[in-house]
Formats: C-alpha cells, sequence, structure tokens
C-alpha cells in the first residue's frame, strides 16, 4: 500500500496534480508515480516499490491527508478488499486489456462520487504521416510511465508518437527514438467571442493558498518599512566581463547581489535576525533565499552559507535551484532555513519595488533593473549605470539607522566588487 507522502514539514494534505501510472501498469522500483502538489510545491512522487497498480485512491486534482491511501500496488488478481476501509469485497480482476480501458474510472472515481471517465479535448490537426498511438476506450493515450517521464522532460506530446509495444503502447524507446514532424498545424479555434462578456473561475491550488497566507500574515503582522538606495553598477559590470571572458564560469549580476549580501549580512546581525515572539534569534550563519518563479507561484531555494563562497560556486547553485524549480524536482531540504531573502525583478526591467518580507527573516531585498542615466562625475555629465535596490524591514528587528548601515555596506561592496575577493 502507497499513502500519501509527507513532502515537506507543514505538509497535512496534497493534490494529486497528475497521474504517471494507470491500474493494470506494471510498476518498478524507481518508476514516476505521480505529482503531488504540496503546499509549498508540486513534486515527482517515485515508487518505492513494485508490483502491478490495482488500485488509484486519489484521483486527479482531489486532495486527500497525509498518510491517507494513494495507491495499492500488489500481485496481478490479488484480493485488497481488506485494504479499503470499508469497501465492498474485490471483483475478480480484470483481464489486461480490460484494466487498461478501466483506468480512467479508477484514475477519476472518489468516495463520494460516480465514476466518470474524462472527455478528451479535441485536437486539430492536419492528417498525420505516422500511424497515431494506441489509445484506451477513455481517450487517453497508452504509455509506459518512463516512457511518459522522459517525453514530459523533453517537451514531446505522446500524441505525435507511435507505439512499438504491445498493443501499440508507447514504450522508452519509443520516445528516444521519435522525429519531430513537419506537418502543419491548424490553429485552436478561439473560445472567446469578441464583445461577450465571459469569465473563468481557476481553484487556487495549495501552493497558491499557501503563498496568500504566509505573505498576508507576514504583511499585517510585521510592520514594515522600506529603504531604498540607488547603487553605481559599472566596477560589477567591468568585473563581471573580466570574469566571464575566461569562459570557465558565467556570472550573473544576480551573483554580485547575493555575494555582497551574504558579506554585508556578517557585519550587521540584526539584518540576519528573526522575531520569535519572546526572543529575537540572531543567526550566525548566512542562509540566503533566492525567489524562483514558477507556473504556480513562487519558490525561495536557499543558498547556504553564502558568505563562505565564492560567485561562481553561488552562481551555479542559483542555475541549479532553477532548473531543478521548474523541473518540479526541489527537495524540502532546498527551501527551508533561509535567514535573509533576495527577489530580483531587474530581468523583467522593473526598475524599482518593494517586497513583503519572507517569514521567519526580517528582512528581504528587492533587486531592480541596471539603467543608463545620466550622472555627474568629476564635473562631467557621463553615461552610468544605476541599480536601485530596497530594503524591506520587520520594524519589530530592524529600526532604520541599522537597516540603512546595511545598505550603504552592501553599496559599498557592489560598487567596488574587489572588495569581496579580501
Amino acid at each position: 500500500m502507497v499513502t500519501m507522502p509527507r513532502l515537506s514539514d507543514t505538509m497535512t494534505v496534497g493534490t494529486v496534480a497528475k497521474w504517471h501510472a494507470a491500474v493494470g501498469d506494471q510498476i518498478n522500483e524507481g518508476d514516476l508515480l505521480a505529482e503531488i502538489e504540496t503546499d509549498k510545491a508540486t513534486m515527482e512522487f517515485e515508487s518505492f516499490q513494485e508490483g502491478v497498480l490495482l488500485h488509484i485512491g486519489v484521483a486527479e486534482g482531489e486532495e486527500a491527508p497525509v498518510d491517507s491511501i494513494l495507491a495499492i500496488l500488489g500481485e496481478k488478481g490479488e484480493d485488497i478488499s481488506a485494504l479499503l476501509s470499508g469497501g465492498a469485497p474485490s471483483a475478480p480482476a480484470p483481464a489486461p486489456e480490460e484494466a487498461k480501458e478501466e483506468k480512467a474510472a479508477d484514475a477519476s472515481a472518489s468516495p463520494s462520487s460516480p465514476a466518470q471517465a474524462p472527455t478528451p479535448a479535441p485536437v486539430a490537426t492536419m492528417a498525420p504521416a505516422s500511424p497515431a498511438p494506441a489509445v484506451s476506450a477513455d481517450g487517453r493515450i497508452k504509455a509506459s510511465p518512463l516512457a511518459k517521464k522522459i517525453a514530459s522532460e523533453r517537451g514531446i506530446s505522446l500524441g505525435e508518437v507511435s507505439g512499438s509495444g504491445e498493443g501499440g503502447r508507447i514504450v522508452k524507446r519509443d520516445v528516444e527514438q521519435w522525429q519531430p514532424s513537419t506537418r502543419p498545424v491548424a490553429p485552436a479555434p478561439s473560445q472567446f467571442i469578441a464583445g461577450q462578456e465571459s469569465f473563468e473561475d481557476a481553484p487556487v491550488t495549495n501552493m497558491r493558498k499557501t503563498i496568500a497566507r504566509r505573505l498576508a500574515e507576514s504583511k499585517f503582522e510585521a510592520p514594515h518599512f522600506y529603504l531604498t538606495v540607488e547603487v553605481d553598477m559599472a566596477r560589477a559590470m567591468e568585473a563581471r566581463k573580466a570574469i566571464n571572458a575566461a569562459g570557465d564560469v558565467k556570472i550573473s549580476f544576480n551573483d554580485f547581489v547575493v555575494k555582497a549580501c551574504a558579506m554585508a549580512l556578517t557585519k550587521h546581525p540584526y539584518v540576519n535576525a528573526s522575531w520569535r515572539g519572546d526572543v529575537i534569534r540572531f543567526n550566525h550563519h548566512v542562509h540566503i533565499g533566492v525567489a524562483v518563479a514558477v507556473e504556480e507561484g513562487l519558490l525561495v531555494p536557499v543558498v547556504r552559507h553564502a558568505d563562505q563562497k565564492g560567485m561562481a560556486t553561488i552562481s551555479g547553485e542559483v542555475r541549479e535551484y532553477a532548473q531543478k524549480a521548474k523541473d518540479k524536482k526541489l527537495q524540502p531540504q532546498d527551501w527551508e532555513g533561509n535567514t535573509f531573502t533576495i527577489s530580483n525583478l531587474g530581468m523583467f526591467g522593473i526598475e524599482e519595488f518593494t517586497a513583503i518580507i519572507n517569514p521567519p527573516d526580517s528582512c528581504i531585498l528587492a533587486v531592480g533593473a541596471i539603467l543608463e542615466k545620466a550622472v555627474v562625475k568629476n564635473g562631467q555629465i557621463v553615461v552610468g549605470h544605476k541599480m536601485k535596490v530596497t530594503l524591506s524591514c520587520d520594524h519589530r528587528v530592524v529600526d532604520g539607522a541599522k537597516g540603512a548601515a546595511f545598505l550603504q555596506t552592501l553599496q559599498s561592496y557592489l560598487e567596488n566588487p574587489v572588495s569581496m575577493l579580501v
């Protein structure tokens, strides 16, 4: 029996975002079973057991408490009625093909509603040049879990892959050998009618609910105030150009900001602290959270002991975390333990903004774009490169003078990047 896993320290319920296996499939240890949406992220869940998938306990889009029945694996034809709480005696196991045809009923049925096969969305395409893959009675394409995983990672639509397995089932080799077709695809018809009012209600995901709750608590419980400073990035731009020209590593401006913040935090303990009600916790370590936007919301993976790492190491970690976030492969330990957070919207051309503090931190830094501006140097008007950064502070921990002192140190490091090497 496979139960709903606890994938984060605050998770109490999980939602099945997508099943990657169907009733009747043979599951091996390590096969991708499902994508589980927690209160912080959508994560891939791999099987730690082997056997035939006999029962799906939570349909796609439905949620269930931690430790409740997610699925049941066992031998083909095994009686599982004793495992189903309150369930009726199990019927004889269906034949393999019947089991595949029944997978929609198993995937969408819930204890309080009748099973109902989903209607596949129509796809407008020209006549395919290659044979269509095998499709079960419910309209779903037959494919092995591994084939589905590889197709998802490579962005391949299984509808364009021909299956060579039993009954036309798509297997690993079919996806690996697939070549993109050049046939034209007809555009999908517009679903909106001009001049007519319409709307669509999208269900709120667990991740979005958590973002809303945590940031609302932060905004309304922590008395925020904001400090902004404009940084001359001319020397940082020269340093970055020289580092990247060497070809060994590629450093971004955000890597400069992470390193500069890490070093400044060691000199300003109140900014690296958190409000704990009866005490203020001063952290002796520097763990910097870097906000990463994903489709479902926002994740904040943490660069640990950032003050002790070089920019090349920081750059590699941030890139790895960003890719893992997009691939839904971040683990709870990747986003826990931050003592300070950076949110950078400069790549979107945002000149200046304020960010809401990410609990339990006492501060968060909002980083804007580097812009060309007319500046006065040595009595002459020249082109300069300026970047605005805004520090949001929790006034319960950080006073204005302490926040301003931190920004002065940060500005000094960014305007003289060689000082970060000392």
